[in-house]
């Protein structure tokens, strides 16, 4: 098959299980997948950025994707909420799917539904995202309000409870330009679970932090993970990927070079990518 052809047909596959994907610890016993994610495919321009990466997660399971600066990782955790619309490919979160569409033929009925997976897909940025001109409480109650039509009384119960989860319940009525990277970032947190989403998407979420508040935004996502929150993390953070996921994946040019629990993939990978990756990456940790 030509590019040009792969570039404009999007015949739908069946969702394939990696051998690898199994479900966690936390999972419940025949619990179905929440989120599947076929042959994701992204073209800009001439450039093929993701090359028909897919993925499987379980309520309650969270999973690490690594991979070194350019590989596409961002642009598929995009890609699950529509957010980056894929070239090819079909995203299902809790029961919604999203096939690609590339040329727009589908119109308001699919955006429709790309609007419902964004609902059950939260979303946590690397720069927060947050409202400047909004309390923290109005940063964390603007979308439930807005956006789903919650009433006001519940959407701020619901945000104090989970601002009491990050440790920032004496923030409520602060401005973001008055509190630290990392509690943003942690805001951004609380923000995102008060829209009670089935899945929440990191994308290295403390990337653009200083080094001494990384770790107060860690421990809050280790303690989301360990309470069985269904997350997605993009990360260079290996001793998180290492303590908190069930499953890691590492990704090269666009695609899932290696699959499995941390124990193998950050500690024993088989793949040649993987190895070089870790390496390196070990490498540069002890000239620190």
């Amino acid at each position: 098959m030509s590019d040009t052809i792969g570039r404009n047909e999007s015949v739908p596959q069946p969702h394939v299980l990696h051998p690898a994907e199994k479900p966690g610890i936390l999972v419940k016993a025949g619990a179905e997948p929440v989120l599947k994610a076929t042959n994701i495919a992204k073209w800009f321009g001439e450039n093929h950025v993701l090359r028909g990466a897919s993925i499987t997660v379980w309520p309650g399971e969270t999973v690490c994707i690594l991979g070194r600066s350019g590989s596409g990782k961002s642009t598929f955790l995009r890609s699950l909420n529509f957010l980056e619309d894929p070239t090819d490919g079909v995203v299902e979160i809790d029961g919604v799917t999203v096939t690609a569409d590339p040329f727009h033929k589908e119109g308001g009925e699919r955006q429709s539904r790309i609007r419902d997976l964004r609902l059950r897909a939260g979303m946590v940025f690397q720069e927060f995202n947050l409202f400047p001109h909004l309390s923290v409480i109005e940063n964390c109650v603007e979308a439930p309000v807005h956006v789903k039509g919650m009433a006001r009384k519940e959407a701020e119960a619901i945000a104090e409870k989970y601002l009491a989860k990050v440790g920032l319940s004496e923030k409520r009525d602060e401005y973001p330009s008055r509190l630290s990277g990392g509690q943003r970032q942690r805001v951004a947190i609380a923000r995102a679970l008060t829209m009670q989403p089935k899945v929440l998407l990191f994308d290295e979420p403390t990337s653009a932090l200083d080094p001494t508040l990384v770790g107060e935004v860690l421990k809050v996502m280790a303690d989301l993970a360990h309470e069985g929150r269904t997350m997605i993390v993009v990360t260079h953070e290996m001793d998180f990927a290492h303590e908190a996921a069930d499953r890691v994946y590492y990704m090269d040019q666009g695609e899932f070079a290696e699959v499995g629990p941390p124990e193998q993939v950050i500690d024993a990978p088989n793949d040649l990518r993987t190895k070089e990756f870790l390496s390196r990456f070990r490498t540069l940790g002890a000239k620190k």
